[in-house]
């Protein structure tokens, strides 16, 4: 994530305003520019959600919708009292897992049917009240390109509560959509393509035995007591897909984030921890070295993003501890786990090479 400047007098703006406070303007979120725009630019039209949950993207004549609103299938009942105020919290989470996917250059366009496996749809779901204790059981999940997420999850209660019944150290709307996602692109960047297939199962496994009953076996004994030695989640263990829906979403988070420590020009040389505990083994290039480039395009040395990451990740741990609060990363990076980051962000790479590169006929 970057930061934006207003258009009419360049205060510093952020990804979710829709005005400058310091001007007055008005300002729309432009996907295809990345950017913030004002909002009587010839072209952009305010996106028909904007007074519904508070949508700042733009749209196009003709089109009632913005690039990430047209995406949904189903929005809760906002007949029932709170479900307006949990999607809007589901949205802003929304926009920006559809901003990194986006900024990688990768397809996102709406399903135009249910056989439509190239397409992406969101179900936002919420239990019926009178459903009995706790309401109607909505899990959240991926089935070809629709993903399921239950808004109960947009109270903070609700989801520490799960937090706890899943033992998990992390859970957010954000992460739930990274990691959806990552089924999602798992079947449209490697599941067709044979070379990538193989490249996936020599670092994740072998991905065909039974799904359904990894998970029950999961669920049942829990995940192997050296876990963290090799994967980035207990969660992780059940199963290849989960593997590398948990990789997606970290390397996702990982780099969102240092793109923002790009944007504050917050040098992490100036960080003076011990190099020996930066790294699993890929530190690569002198040790803390302060952020010189965007970490999404082009994109940068895996060996380079990992040693940041490293840095930052212990330097905010400590000041979070400080403070009395949980860790803000609260996962060990392995040697094993590195090595499937770097899958993810070799991947990616070559799938923006892709998009990017003229094609041989031109």
């Amino acid at each position: 994530m970057k930061l934006f400047s207003c258009p009419n007098c360049g205060n510093r703006l952020y990804f979710e305003n829709a005005q400058c406070l310091a001007c007055g303007s008005h300002v729309l979120y432009d996907a295809d520019a990345a950017d913030l725009r004002l909002a009587d630019t010839p072209g952009l039209f305010q996106c028909a959600n904007a007074a519904e949950c508070g949508c700042n993207w733009a749209t196009v004549e003709g089109e009632p919708f913005c690039r990430a609103c047209t995406l949904n299938k189903t929005i809760p009942d906002l007949s029932i009292d709170g479900n307006r105020a949990r999607w809007t919290r589901v949205e802003a989470a929304k926009k920006r897992a559809i901003y990194s996917l986006l900024a990688y250059d990768l397809p996102v366009r709406p399903k135009q049917s249910a056989d439509d496996e190239a397409g992406i749809a969101f179900d936002f779901l919420a239990p019926e009240t009178g459903a009995g204790p706790g309401g109607e059981h909505i899990l959240t999940g991926h089935d070809r390109g629709l993903i399921t997420l239950n808004v109960a999850e947009a109270d903070s209660a609700e989801r520490e509560k799960m937090r706890v019944q899943m033992g998990e150290s992390y859970r957010t709307l954000l992460g739930h959509f990274r990691h959806e996602l990552g089924h999602f692109y798992w079947d449209r960047l490697i599941r067709d393509d044979a070379e990538r297939l193989a490249g996936f199962r020599s670092v994740f496994g072998d991905e065909t035995p039974d799904y359904e009953e990894a998970l029950r076996r999961h669920y049942a004994e829990g995940a192997p007591a050296d876990w963290e030695q090799r994967h980035i989640s207990a969660y992780a263990t059940s199963h290849p897909w989960e593997d590398w829906a948990e990789s997606w979403a970290h390397y996702i988070h990982i780099t969102d984030t240092l793109e923002m420590v790009y944007a504050l020009n917050l040098g992490l040389g100036q960080l003076d921890t011990d190099p020996n505990a930066l790294s699993p083994g890929d530190t690569g290039g002198p040790p803390h070295t302060a952020p010189a480039e965007p970490l999404v395009r082009p994109l940068v040395p895996f060996s380079v993003i990992l040693e940041r990451w490293m840095v930052l990740s212990e330097a905010s741990n400590s000041i979070n501890r400080c403070m009395g609060l949980p860790d803000l990363y609260p996962f060990v990076i392995s040697e094993v786990t590195a090595g499937k980051l770097r899958f993810v962000h070799e991947l990616l790479g070559g799938a923006l090479d892709a998009r990017t590169q003229p094609s041989a006929a031109a």
